[in-house]
């Protein structure tokens, strides 16, 4: 039952690393004007990905400093989910 739960959580924070990395290309895709948000899938597909990263993002950006256009919290959250997948959950559940 444990391994279960510890596939489970692999999973989600496969799925959540994807998310976040799709955000980053197609931020950088709109920044470099290849896409454009005048496009309604465009739109749609980065405001969903907005929606479902905001409340991870949020709390890491308050204490990051300001660096103006560049965003660290990505990569903050990318990090965190690498030592969570990697360093915390094995041992917790005995797989070590």
């Amino acid at each position: 039952m444990a391994y279960a739960l510890y596939q489970i959580i692999v999973i989600l924070l496969d799925v959540l690393w994807w998310i976040i990395i799709i955000q980053a290309i197609m931020s950088w895709l709109i920044a470099f004007n290849v896409v454009n948000l005048s496009n309604n899938g465009v739109r749609t597909v980065m405001v969903a990905l907005d929606r479902m990263t905001a409340p991870i993002y949020n709390p890491i950006r308050r204490v990051l400093p300001d660096l103006g256009a560049l965003d660290l919290s990505p990569m903050v959250v990318l990090l965190g989910i690498l030592i969570v997948r990697q360093a915390i959950l094995p041992p917790l559940f005995g797989l070590v």
